[in-house]
């Protein structure tokens, strides 16, 4: 196989390759004000000052409807896993607007818990049906020298939707309105998506070889055949290889189906990895704290309006993200994944030993914690976040890519569901503060793990990462 170093397409590359990533970027924005909206509704309806606002919930319902979404997603990604081979990348990043669109006028409407329950489970169906699809097609699409800062460059997407939904609630502090104003987020995608091209691996998978080869010479810069012939034969033999990787050794033409190639060691082993990749990512990046972020503001004491300082977080998440895209071919996967995981474990720590022990000035303690808490959200930002889903679009074989991403995905979203819906049950248990302490330690744990086991993938081909694991 040819290395990657020789493919020499120019500036040219780059530029189409971001703009067929366009339509993918915009449905991370969406995915983005989806993950956002329990945490500004939340943090609305328990604005008692508010009089026009006649909803409310109890603690257990602000649990349930904060942690529903992350519930819901695997029944997403299972649907996206069954059709994703026959409909395709694209055509699956389409379909996944609907249901984004009809929670956000169901929301619009809504005047019952029930209501924002089923809201809930239609956005999370619509994050699981995405997954698998917007990762599989930005690993297939993007040359292996681009696939990590691009892949990047999709989570500032994801953080200016987060970041856009909070800064409109912030200015019209009405929660309503904000889901009006965003329900031109997927319709604007769905118009972009339907511009993009299809992935040229899954036009072969399809035997579609002369539109794979056009679309790949569009990807690349809008080249000739003779340009991009190494890569476009590189992608057929390793079609063809995955293919005849399902056949018995004795040569039998029998094809294994992609659900028992899962016990593969080619499969199993970044399975496994990922897996626990996605549960050191999500434990120190906030997620337990997601949908309650108002509350741990408001708890921290420090002097701020908590709906601006919540945008604020998001921007400064945005900077991460930005950061991760032009140093993670520099600096590597794994460097990023041990520093940020580290920082994020000492900063929790801080966060734990301060809110317990420091007896001094109440504001400098308040200042304190909630700057710990900001520079963990933006460390988290720039490494452990996003590199979890680079990670998932290159460590699968071809041959069962489509299922192990939506499979992953649903996991990790699953993860989710668990921290967030028990994370006040863990504060009862052991205090707000030394829910950090134990958080961080874990991440520690995770630091020591990643070491040994995780694997540069940074500026290698999809087939040298795949032999890694073999």
């Amino acid at each position: 196989m040819e290395s990657n170093s020789n493919y020499k397409y120019g500036i040219k590359s780059t530029f189409s390759q971001c703009l067929a990533l366009v339509g993918a970027g915009f449905l991370q924005v969406g995915v983005g004000t989806e993950l956002i909206c329990s945490t500004v509704i939340i943090g609305a309806l328990s604005d008692h000052s508010n009089e026009n606002e006649w909803l409310t919930m109890t603690n257990e319902q602000t649990s349930w409807f904060g942690s529903l979404l992350y519930l819901c997603t695997p029944l997403g990604s299972l649907i996206s896993s069954l059709v994703l081979g026959r409909l395709g990348h694209k055509n699956c990043m389409i379909i996944t607007n609907i249901p984004y669109l009809v929670s956000q006028i169901m929301f619009f409407y809504a005047e019952n818990v029930e209501t924002m329950y089923a809201c809930s489970i239609i956005m999370g169906l619509s994050v699981g049906f995405s997954g698998g699809p917007f990762s599989a097609y930005i690993g297939e699409v993007c040359e292996p020298k681009l696939r990590g800062a691009l892949m990047s460059a999709t989570n500032v997407f994801f953080f200016s939707g987060s970041l856009l939904f909070a800064t409109i609630y912030a200015i019209t502090r009405q929660w309503r309105l904000t889901v009006l104003i965003n329900m031109a987020i997927p319709i604007i995608t769905i118009a972009i998506l339907c511009m993009s091209p299809d992935s040229p691996m899954w036009l072969l998978s399809k035997g579609k070889n002369e539109k794979a080869q056009r679309t790949l010479g569009k990807l690349r810069g809008w080249v000739t055949h003779d340009k991009c012939s190494n890569e476009f034969h590189e992608m057929v033999v390793f079609m063809s290889a995955n293919k005849n990787s399902s056949n018995d050794k004795n040569g039998k033409n029998d094809s294994e189906s992609s659900w028992k190639q899962l016990l593969q060691p080619d499969v199993l082993k970044p399975f496994r990895l990922l897996l626990i990749y996605f549960f050191f990512s999500n434990l120190l990046s906030g997620v337990p704290f997601s949908p309650y972020l108002v509350e741990v503001f408001s708890t921290f004491g420090a002097d701020v309006d908590v709906q601006w300082t919540v945008a604020f977080s998001l921007c400064i998440a945005i900077v991460g993200g930005i950061l991760t895209v032009l140093l993670v071919n520099r600096l590597g996967k794994r460097f990023l994944t041990l520093m940020t995981l580290s920082i994020c474990s000492i900063c929790y720590i801080s966060i734990g030993l301060i809110g317990v022990y420091w007896t001094n000035s109440e504001q400098i303690k308040s200042w304190l914690l909630l700057t710990c808490f900001l520079i963990s959200t933006f460390v988290a930002s720039f490494g452990i976040m996003p590199i979890g889903w680079i990670l998932l679009t290159e460590i699968f074989p071809m041959k069962s890519r489509n299922i192990t991403c939506s499979i992953c995905s649903t996991l990790s979203f699953i993860l989710s569901f668990f921290m967030t819906k028990y994370y006040p049950d863990v504060v009862d248990l052991v205090d707000f503060y030394n829910t950090f302490t134990i958080f961080g330690f874990g991440g520690l744990i995770g630091c020591v793990y990643f070491y040994f086991c995780l694997p540069e993938t940074e500026n290698k081909t999809l087939k040298e990462i795949s032999e890694f694991f073999k």
